[in-house]
């Protein structure tokens, strides 16, 4: 997944919910210095006003020393982090547009008279539930009191595993994590998946490591826990007992879990194992009545992630008492749902989330809803959307590029001198089968049974999960929908999906700040959209998870042995490269867990400018803004990652996430690239230059 606005999701803004602000206001005098300046460095040039690009430049940094800062350190010194965001960037000024649009559909579903039962009511009531802040005032925790009660009520482990996968239905992550989607094995069923879960943090290792800011997460962590309890109308003693013992339960768990480098080989997180055999595994667990109980009506098999967190948790539930398995639910019930109560428990959720983003004040309550509503029903509103901001033209480029992209990809598969012909062969073939969807659907999500009024916030979120638990639940013995989108249209992300061999580019991603897609010049575009997005997405296809899945989607083995070991040997190297990047006090990168997205960012920068090197605009090399069109498409790549970030989100970063911080995306590739040193004249000595010794060629 591109994923550059996964800085704003580490505390769990999720990933189905989204993103943050707008755009720059300039200076015109600072301007007319940065002209003044870029002019006498550049006295052959003719004169001509800065564009966005020129307007973004560190003329203090050379950009063989540190390209990422020399590209947007002009920016970055002249937009500080609003107190209000983790980090700030151009994803957050995409979304500050998105969000305006997405507020103006709000209000005027709002004030019309729509049919009950339309795309039109749903938005109208659901932006009505979530702003009517003093009816939510004065609900309280009222609306979750029927749920507090059934689970007061548990009395044995039956009871308890009931009530947890009634929970999980209404999107309160507990026990154990869950999914329906396609088999690894075979793409064209879907089942049931399941892995570990059921932490209060994001990431085992925030229960272990002892460097500061896990210290402070992890203090801020139990802080919330007790204040959880007390808003409970638990007394002080028994708060700070309950917090202490669920905890406690949690930490096991999280011993028994993977660590996130662990969960990157699709291999070793397959186990595929038949009903009779679960339950005799892991006998604890009543596998029929906890599927019975999440909606499948029949079920002969699941596929087990890791096998090792059951084990764990079927222990727990045999020794752990009944008591500290109620607070645990009680507890994560108030988690999962405090971001859409009163301002009180709101207030004790942010106070732990500023631990880990280092945000100094909630995000604008308005945005909060449109998240939430993103969530809830995201395509619903994307076809409101789509209608005035992505225009048929502005499609068809991107649907050029993509195939730019794959004839580019094709090129270097055949020229290939460590791969062996009939590996070679079988990835073109793969290459061929890609799938590209681009901009928005072609079939809409039927949302006419999803009820929506204008009740308490909550209670639509909830009954919005249940939605989409019965929508998966569907699926299950049906032929696969290979058309069907996982994001919405206007996402400012993208992804690769290995199970359907495609790509999927939302239009949000393809949006500039400010600009409309005909302003915007191909040197900047295949830097920022065909390098970034579509070439990054479709190297998944290739990576260390992704090459391990053939053109039909299904996970087997259809590389040549001595293949395999020459891609290995890049992907230590590549490995090597990112764990020396240290982007925050003495934390280092992990080159193994961000292996993959490194992969696809140095194969997109590589497949952009085999892609734009057959492009009129550099043949031409006209300069635009002051630079060739080399130069160009390599500060276009740059302004894709343009973010700095608070040092809380990046430490967080680092622990939870597979991506490498903003700096180290560009900086990294551009060390291993001939054509970014011929551009910006790099040699040896200078920081950026690595020999070619040093360097890593995958694709």
């Amino acid at each position: 997944m591109n994923e550059r606005l996964r800085i704003a999701k580490v505390i769990k803004i999720s990933l189905p919910s989204h993103l943050q602000n707008k755009l720059i206001m300039r200076n015109s005098l600072c301007f007319l210095i940065l002209v003044l300046i870029f002019v006498s460095c550049h006295t052959t040039e003719k004169k001509e006003a800065p564009d966005f690009l020129a307007e973004n430049i560190d003329t203090t940094v050379n950009p063989a020393t540190d390209f990422f800062l020399y590209a947007n350190g002009g920016w970055i010194k002249k937009n500080p982090i609003p107190a209000d965001q983790s980090a700030w960037g151009v994803g957050f000024l995409v979304q500050e547009d998105i969000y305006n649009r997405l507020r103006a559909i709000n209000e005027k579903a709002l004030n019309e008279k729509s049919e009950p039962g339309s795309v039109s009511q749903k938005i109208g009531d659901f932006w009505f539930s979530a702003m009517d802040s003093d009816g939510i005032e004065k609900q309280g925790i009222q609306p979750l009191q029927p749920q507090l009660q059934e689970i007061e009520k548990i009395e044995t482990v039956e009871d308890l595993l009931r009530v947890s996968a009634k929970l999980q239905n209404e999107g309160v992550d507990v026990l154990l994590g869950e999914d329906i989607s396609q088999d690894e094995k075979n793409s064209d069923k879907i089942v049931f998946h399941i892995y570990q879960g059921g932490l209060g943090m994001s990431n085992r290792d925030y229960y272990f490591n002892t460097d500061a800011k896990t210290l402070k997460v992890r203090k801020a962590y139990q802080t919330y826990l007790y204040n959880a309890f007390r808003s409970m109308g638990k007394d002080s003693l028994v708060a700070r007992s309950a917090a202490g013992a669920v905890y406690d339960l949690e930490t096991r768990l999280a011993k028994a879990s993977r660590k996130l480098e662990n969960l990157r080989d699709p291999d070793s997180n397959y186990h595929k194992i038949d009903l009779v055999t679960m339950q005799k595994i892991y006998f604890k667990i009543g596998w029929s009545e906890f599927f019975k109980n999440t909606g499948v009506k029949s079920l002969d098999s699941v596929i087990v992630g890791q096998p090792e967190f059951l084990v764990a948790l079927n222990q727990e539930l045999s020794k752990t008492p009944l008591g500290v398995w109620k607070n645990y639910l009680s507890f994560h019930l108030l988690k999962n749902s405090a971001r859409y109560m009163d301002q009180a428990l709101y207030k004790d959720l942010f106070t732990y989330s500023q631990s880990i983003s280092g945000v100094e004040k909630p995000k604008a309550r308005w945005k909060r809803v449109l998240d939430a509503e993103e969530t809830a029903m995201g395509e619903a509103l994307g076809q409101l959307f789509v209608k005035e901001y992505f225009p048929e033209k502005t499609k068809q480029r991107y649907n050029d590029m993509v195939e730019a992209i794959r004839d580019a990809y094709k090129e270097r598969i055949m020229h290939l001198a460590w791969m062996s012909d009939s590996t070679k062969q079988k990835a073109l073939i793969k290459l061929s089968k890609v799938t590209k969807k681009v901009g928005y659907p072609d079939k809409w999500k039927d949302f006419s049974a999803l009820v929506i009024d204008r009740g308490p916030w909550v209670l639509n979120m909830q009954r919005a999960s249940e939605w989409w638990t019965n929508y998966y639940v569907n699926k299950l013995g049906k032929p696969v929908d290979r058309t069907e989108w996982g994001m919405s249209p206007q996402t400012y992300n993208a992804y690769y999906n290995p199970s359907n061999n495609e790509i999927v580019l939302p239009a949000g991603i393809f949006i500039v700040p400010g600009k409309r897609d005909d302003e915007l010049d191909d040197a900047f575009v295949y830097g920022y959209a065909a390098a970034s997005t579509i070439g990054h997405e479709i190297t998944h296809g290739f990576d260390d998870q992704g090459r391990k899945f053939d053109e039909a989607g299904n996970l087997r083995d259809w590389w040549q042995p001595n293949d395999t070991k020459q891609f290995n040997a890049s992907a230590a190297r590549i490995i090597r490269q990112f764990n020396e990047f240290v982007p925050v006090d003495t934390l280092h990168v992990n080159g193994e867990a961000s292996q993959g997205e490194n992969i696809a960012d140095l194969g997109g920068v590589l497949l952009g400018w085999d892609a734009f090197s057959k492009t009129e605009a550099f043949k031409k090399g006209e300069k635009i803004g002051g630079f060739t069109p080399a130069q160009r498409y390599f500060l276009g790549y740059a302004y894709g990652w343009l973010y700095s970030e608070r040092k809380e989100v990046l430490a967080a970063q680092l622990m939870t996430d597979v991506h490498a911080p903003s700096k180290e995306r560009v900086n990294g590739p551009m060390a291993n690239i001939p054509a970014f040193y011929e551009a910006f004249n790099v040699k040896p000595g200078d920081k950026m230059y690595r020999p070619d010794s040093l360097r890593v060629s995958i694709w």
